[in-house]
């Protein structure tokens, strides 16, 4: 099966204004609302958000922290690859503070539990809010859900969806992909 283009750099943009206004709606300036991206592809969804709420409002100062999960899985000991730890960088407080957890595509909910799970080793937060670009609404294990999503993708287990951004892969889209069995 070839993959199939969910979306094209158009759509995803039209998808990232969209995700970016609901935010400043919900958020206005940001004081107590901090971003955090999931390493390693949530990085380039808060990277991009971060840029079209800048771009809205260059008087907005808003905090962007990577975090990073690779030894808060419930799955990093039966790997039988040895896994590479991304960095964990969060220079301001969460402490009291809305955090607006980031990541690419929503599953099974295990990576969400995960990040949930390592945000509690650097302070106890206001609220935890989840935005995610891809649900795969009908694969979750967890029962987690997000608060902002930019569009729900209805997949076999057999399939993968595939973020591509621009400055890693080339182009910005989304592709749905189907495993090799």
């Amino acid at each position: 099966m070839t993959p199939k283009k969910i979306l094209n750099a158009n759509e995803l943009s039209t998808i990232l204004h969209r995700l970016c206004f609901q935010l400043i709606e919900d958020h206005n300036d940001f004081s107590e609302t901090v971003l955090v991206g999931i390493q390693p592809r949530g990085v380039q969804l808060a990277n991009r958000l971060l840029k079209l709420l800048a771009d809205n409002d260059k008087n907005n100062k808003i905090d962007l922290g990577l975090l990073d999960i690779t030894f808060f899985r419930d799955d990093f000991r039966r790997n039988e690859k040895s896994l590479k730890a991304s960095a964990t960088k969060l220079d301001f407080s969460i402490e009291n503070k809305t955090i607006i957890l980031i990541d690419d595509v929503l599953f099974t909910g295990r990576s969400i539990r995960a990040a949930l799970d390592a945000l509690q080793s650097y302070g106890r937060p206001k609220s935890v809010q989840l935005l995610a670009l891809i649900d795969r609404r009908f694969s979750r294990e967890l029962p987690i859900q997000p608060d902002y999503c930019g569009i729900q993708v209805d997949s076999r287990l057999n399939e993968k969806v595939k973020v591509n951004w621009n400055e890693n892969d080339g182009e910005d889209s989304v592709y749905l992909i189907k495993n090799k069995e």
